[in-house]
C-alpha cells in the first residue's frame, strides 16, 4: 500500500479511507516517538484494541512495522512495543545550487541509502526542472527500492521561496506556476520545495550543532548568502514564509548592483560570488599571488574553495580576501544579534569552510559594532554537517510536512 500517494487516499471513501488514514497516522506517531505499545497506540488515535492490533499486523505484513518485544510494566503486563521497520520508509532529497543537483536517498533515520549523486546544472537554465526529474528518476531506479516506499521528495533551492505554494519568485520562476505541483504531478507523491538557508537550518535543529538549542541563526556562506532564524526551538518564516532575507541588507551606499535589484546589499560583499569578484578585480594588484598564477591558466576556474585552499597555504592576497568578507559579514551579523539576541550562530556553506580565517574577522567587527552582552551570549560555531548539509536538509523538509506535522 502506498500511504504517500494521494490518488490512493482519493480513491477511497467510508470504512476504507478511515482505515487508510489510521495506518498511515500510525505511521506518524511510531516515526516521531520512535516506538510504541498498541494500548498506546489505539488510545491516540481513538481506536479499540482489536483494531489497533489489526492494523499494526497489516502493517507488519507490509514491511513497514516491526513488534519489538515487551516493553516495561507500568503496574500490569509488560506491553508489546512496536516501531518502524529500519528500510521501511524512504525520502529522496534534492539540493540545488547555482551550479549543481545534488541527490540521494535516506531511510526514515536519514541514514543514506544510496550513492550521493552530484551533476553540474546552471540554476538559471531552462532545462532545471527535466534534470532534477530525470536525476531523481535514476536515482530511484538504481537504488532497486520499493517505489511505494518512498514517503516524498524534497527539494532545497536559493531564492525566494513559497514553500506552501511551491513557487520560486527568484530562480526558475515557472511562468508563475508550482514548481512543486508539476513535479508531483510527475512522480504521483508529494513533493515540497524550501529556501535552501532554510532547509538547512531545519537539519542542524534536528541533526547538527543547534540540536540542543532555542534560539539560533543559521548562516549560510555560500555562492550567495542565506539565513535561518530558530526562535523557541521553531523554524521562523513570518507572516508570508520569506523571513530571514539578511542578505538584502543595505550595507554600502551606492554600492555594488545585487541581483535583487538594490545597490550596496550585504550579499554584493560577504558571499562566495562576491569573493571570487573581488579577486578577480584586484588579480593585478597582486601579480605575486599563487591566486594570479592560477588564473594564467585559462582552463582555471576560480572558485571560494580555491581561494581557502590558498589562504590555508599562507597566500597574503587569499587571506586579505577573506579578511574583508568576514569584516563586512561580521558588521551584518552585529545587526541581527542587537535585534534577535539568539545564544547560537552556526556557520555553514563553501565560504564558512575557510574556519578561523573566516571566523577572527566576524568577531573583530562584533568588537566593533556589537553590544558588548549581546555578543557575548552569541556563541559562534561551524556546522559540523559538512557537504551533506544542503541533501540533508532536503530529506529534513519532506519528514517536517509528513510525518511531524
Amino acid at each position: 500500500m502506498n500511504y504517500w500517494d494521494s490518488e490512493t487516499s482519493n480513491s477511497l471513501a467510508g470504512l476504507e479511507l478511515k482505515k487508510f488514514m489510521s495506518k498511515k497516522k500510525i505511521l506518524k506517531y511510531l516515526y516521531h516517538s520512535g516506538e510504541l505499545s498498541s494500548t498506546k497506540i489505539g488510545k491516540i488515535l481513538h481506536l479499540s484494541a482489536p483494531t489497533t492490533l489489526a492494523y499494526l499486523n497489516e502493517l507488519m505484513d507490509e514491511d513497514f512495522v516491526e513488534d519489538r518485544g515487551k516493553g516495561n510494566s507500568i503496574g500490569g503486563r509488560r506491553p508489546n512495543m512496536y516501531g518502524l521497520k529500519k528500510n521501511s520508509i524512504y525520502v529522496i532529497g534534492v539540493d540545488v545550487t547555482r551550479h549543481h543537483i545534488t541527490t540521494s536517498i535516506f531511510n526514515h533515520e536519514l541514514e543514506s541509502i544510496a550513492k550521493i549523486k552530484v551533476e553540474s546544472s546552471e540554476l538559471k537554465s531552462e532545462t532545471t526542472l527535466n534534470k532534477i526529474y530525470n536525476e531523481v528518476s535514476s536515482v530511484i531506479d538504481d537504488s532497486k527500492i520499493d517505489p511505494d516506499k518512498i514517503m516524498g521528495i524534497g527539494i532545497t533551492m536559493p531564492g525566494l521561496i513559497d514553500s506552501e505554494l511551491g513557487i520560486n519568485y527568484t530562480y526558475l520562476t515557472n511562468n508563475g506556476k508550482s514548481i512543486a505541483y508539476d513535479l508531483q504531478q510527475k512522480f504521483n507523491r508529494p513533493v515540497f520545495i524550501e529556501n535552501d538557508a532554510k532547509a538547512r537550518t531545519l537539519a542542524e535543529l534536528r541533526y547538527g550543532a543547534a540540536k540542543d538549542f532555542l534560539n539560533v541563526l543559521y548562516l549560510q556562506v555560500d555562492w550567495g548568502l542565506g539565513t535561518g532564524m530558530i526562535f523557541n526551538g521553531k523554524l521562523y518564516r513570518g507572516n508570508s514564509g520569506f523571513a530571514g532575507e539578511f542578505a538584502h541588507i543595505p550595507l554600502e551606499t551606492d554600492g555594488k548592483l545585487c541581483p535583487c535589484g538594490k545597490r550596496g546589499c550585504l550579499e554584493t560583499v560577504a558571499s562566495g560570488d562576491a569573493l571570487v569578484e573581488d579577486a578577480i578585480s584586484s588579480l593585478n594588484s597582486n601579480v605575486e599571488s599563487a591566486i594570479y598564477k592560477y588564473c594564467q591558466n585559462k582552463d582555471n576556474k576560480l572558485t571560494p574553495k580555491i581561494i581557502i585552499e590558498f589562504a590555508q597555504k599562507g597566500d597574503q592576497f587569499a587571506l586579505s580576501l577573506i579578511n574583508k568578507l568576514g569584516l563586512a559579514l561580521g558588521k551584518g551579523i552585529s545587526y541581527l544579534i542587537q535585534i534577535l539576541n539568539p545564544e547560537l550562530i552556526v556557520l555553514g556553506g563553501r565560504v564558512a569552510q575557510a574556519s578561523e580565517y573566516l571566523e577572527t574577522p566576524i568577531k573583530q567587527s562584533l568588537y566593533n559594532y556589537c553590544i558588548p552582552k549581546l555578543r557575548e551570549d552569541a556563541k559562534i560555531v561551524q556546522s559540523n554537517l559538512g557537504s551533506k548539509a544542503g541533501i540533508l536538509g532536503a530529506a529534513v523538509i519532506v519528514m517536517e510536512h509528513i510525518l511531524e506535522n
